[in-house]
């Protein structure tokens, strides 16, 4: 069995290229629902349907074990996916797991009481950092901002304008003397040399990245029934369920190296999705 990890889109390359760093043995497959991005302008209703399409393919590929590298995903539609899909489903001893709370997780072991956020306006509007943090630990404060701006920018050759746009988004948040920053989006660990010149080496910088692939690694550690039936052959799939030439740039420039990209097609008939022969 595998390892799957799912994004709505290009950005979650970044998390599956950690983990494959991390955990170089075990054998994974990225699908990114490139069809429909961006989800954060669609409706929770949408985005927990395409979500589930998602990990409902991840399963038929032999996957045991879903990451879901998408903050929208873990806001809108996880914990419908854990707690009414999964029991229900054919896939009723296999796990789902987001990206939120190990990132809120490490931020509160590292002793932060007040944290900032960005994030896309989905994220940032649905709430779900706050709420997950109230799970965990009282007394730590979080702002949050929105910035919008930053996917577009690093998916369509707008680079150039980073800094300037950072500074708008980041300077404001600073001015609530925060002790760390959360990245909290897939795609933003991309930027984090420019934001960390503009927050200085005074504020943590929280990327996930670099968290989901530890925490992955202490999950695997405490659940051997899933983390035993993983093949270890260091191999890795690349899925997408549209393919142009622009996402294939943008996938080498997230993920820093050419990767064999596979297309899948969606079935309206079957309301899957569809690789080869496979199901």
């Amino acid at each position: 069995m595998k390892l799957g990890i799912f994004d709505s889109g290009l950005g979650g390359l970044l998390i599956a290229k950690s983990i494959r760093e991390y955990l170089p043995d075990i054998d994974i497959i990225y699908f990114g629902d490139t069809l429909h991005l961006p989800y954060g302008n669609r409706s929770k209703e949408t985005i927990y349907e395409y979500s589930k399409r998602g990990v409902e393919f991840l399963f038929a590929q032999d996957c045991n074990l879903i990451i879901t590298a998408c903050n929208t995903i873990s806001a809108s539609a996880l914990r419908t996916l854990q707690q009414d899909y999964l029991p229900t489903s054919q896939y009723s001893d296999r796990r789902i797991l987001g990206v939120v709370v190990p990132t809120l997780e490490c931020a509160r072991d590292d002793g932060y009481k007040r944290l900032g956020l960005i994030a896309t306006n989905y994220t940032v509007h649905s709430n779900v950092y706050e709420d997950e943090l109230q799970k965990l630990e009282q007394g730590i404060q979080i702002f949050q901002t929105q910035t919008p701006l930053l996917v577009p920018l690093i998916e369509h050759e707008g680079m150039p304008w980073v800094p300037s746009v950072l500074e708008h988004y980041l300077h404001p948040l600073l001015s609530n003397d925060i002790e760390c920053l959360i990245l909290g989006c897939t795609h933003y660990p991309f930027l984090k040399d420019e934001i960390r010149r503009i927050i200085g080496a005074g504020i943590a910088l929280l990327t996930q990245d670099e968290i989901i692939p530890q925490k992955l690694n202490e999950y695997l550690g405490r659940h051997p029934e899933l983390a035993d039936k993983i093949t270890r052959r260091g191999r890795a799939e690349f899925l997408v369920s549209d393919i142009t030439d622009s996402y294939k740039k943008t996938a080498y420039k997230i993920y820093g190296e050419v990767i064999d990209i596979e297309h899948i097609s969606f079935s309206v008939k079957q309301n899957r999705y569809i690789r080869g022969n496979k199901a």
